[in-house]
């Protein structure tokens, strides 16, 4: 019994694999999701084939013709894909030779080797675009939470103890940052993905006379003035993974960045916080508390960053000991890219809608950022504008917040005279400190959580992400 068409075996062989062995090394039931990407590919060569003379004009139409059959076929569901045929490759070529014997001139200068190169950088190109938009969208997300509520101060936390206050939108923005970051990550990833391996065969090119820039062109493989990128070494074009592991890696930061915001959502949401609430629809039960409302949506996101980061290590580990040029380790690589792109769009996605679908406690917040311990600093730098020095200022706060420990009184309830007792630069105007919208109007430096600086920054990004 054959289990593989001779058009993938070749005349080498003598007999098809055994089925145990046709079923470990087939790939389609994973590649078989880069058929758009190997149609356009094989369009483009065609086109390129036929302008070099190696296909006649009505050969070119008959291959054309029967591929946007095969694509119909595909989008409809009705394209049976046969593991015997290994790969995406030979399951539409095979197809393709069925329908249109000149399909099997197709293959003429090209290897799978150079063909799963370019369909992968075709597919991730459309890929990095699409994720592009879903991190945009989350930062839009964010800032329209923040500009809801932009008057609402939280205090922000070092260590997890509450340190100075913040407006809870310069918290979010703090996460638009670091998405924008992700953003030219990914924008650099395209880059250096954005260039044709096509022409490059099996290890060595072609002696016969491919038109490489044509198929770059066709296949928009250009720069920004318009001219091809071409890989410049046939071996490296066939082997190299660099623009798979570039993604994967930036992809595993963003998961960092997703779990982060993740984990601030959770502790927000709990009860002893009580910051947010997020909508039902964003959130699950128990199957036994009746009471419970469980923020899954953000603590799948941040339970997923593991995965991510470990196709990240897979793939790094895949690459690190193989010999050039093309070896079938390199098939392992897709399941890790496309586990990857799919985990992060995923979670950009659901994390943008969650944050649409969540609402601030504004009381919950003003009476966490009503802590005057807060503003301990901003004591520290009342002392310094009196002319002392910042070390010894820091350590007259620290007495003053262990005496106000030991009478049990919060920082602004403390009396002139007992202010003086730890130091006699303390005047009428100490208390003054505690003020916390005139604290929050002078934190005007580029960057600082201050009223005006938070009100700029936001609308920067508005404008920014229009």
């Amino acid at each position: 019994m054959k289990h593989q068409s001779p058009v993938s075996r070749g005349g080498r062989f003598a007999a098809a694999p055994a089925a145990d062995a046709a079923q470990f090394t087939q790939s389609v039931s994973f590649d078989w999701r880069l058929w758009e990407q190997d149609i356009l590919g094989s369009l483009a060569h065609a086109a390129m084939l036929h302008k070099i003379g190696l296909l006649t004009q009505s050969e070119f139409f008959e291959i054309e013709s029967a591929l946007d059959q095969i694509a119909r076929d595909i989008t409809a569901g009705r394209f049976q894909w046969k593991q015997a045929l290994e790969d995406v490759h030979m399951n539409i070529e095979a197809e393709l030779t069925r329908r249109a014997p000149a399909g099997a001139k197709l293959h003429t200068a090209r290897s799978r080797n150079d063909q799963i190169a370019l369909d992968m950088r075709l597919w991730l190109r459309d890929e990095i675009i699409e994720l592009c938009g879903e991190v945009r969208s989350l930062q839009r997300a964010l800032i329209g939470l923040g500009g809801k509520y932009s008057d609402v101060i939280i205090p922000g936390y070092t260590h997890l103890q509450r340190a100075q206050p913040v407006y809870f939108t310069h918290h979010l923005l703090a996460y638009v940052e670091m998405l924008e970051r992700d953003c030219g990550r990914l924008a650099d990833c395209f880059y250096r993905t954005n260039v044709c391996p096509l022409g490059s065969g099996a290890i060595a090119g072609s002696t016969l006379p491919l038109d490489r820039e044509m198929v770059a062109k066709l296949l928009g493989f250009v720069d920004d003035n318009g001219h091809p990128r071409l890989t410049q070494n046939s071996m490296d074009a066939v082997s190299d993974r660099d623009f798979a592991v570039e993604f994967c890696a930036a992809a595993a930061l963003l998961a960092v960045h997703f779990s982060r915001l993740a984990e601030d959502v959770i502790l927000w949401a709990g009860a002893e916080y009580n910051f947010i609430k997020i909508a039902d629809a964003y959130t699950t039960g128990s199957s036994l508390m009746p009471q419970k409302k469980n923020p899954d949506i953000a603590e799948l996101t941040r339970g997923k960053a593991g995965r991510v980061f470990g196709n990240l290590m897979s793939l790094l580990t895949l690459l690190k000991g193989l010999p050039m040029t093309y070896n079938r380790d390199l098939q392992e690589d897709k399941e890790r890219l496309f586990d990857s792109a799919d985990t992060v769009r995923a979670a950009a996605r659901l994390m943008a809608a969650m944050l649409r679908n969540t609402t601030i406690n504004r009381a919950a917040c003003a009476a966490a950022a009503s802590d005057p311990a807060l503003l301990a600093t901003d004591l520290a730098d009342y002392l310094v504008r009196k002319g002392m020095a910042f070390r010894q200022a820091h350590h007259v706060v620290g007495a003053v917040v262990a005496l106000a420990e030991k009478t049990g009184k919060p920082l602004n309830k403390l009396s002139l005279a007992q202010l003086q007792s730890v130091d006699k630069k303390f005047g009428h105007d100490a208390q003054d400190v505690f003020n916390l919208q005139s604290a929050m109007a002078k934190r005007n430096l580029t960057g600082a959580p201050g009223t005006k600086e938070v009100a700029k920054q936001l609308a920067r990004w508005r404008e920014q992400l229009s």
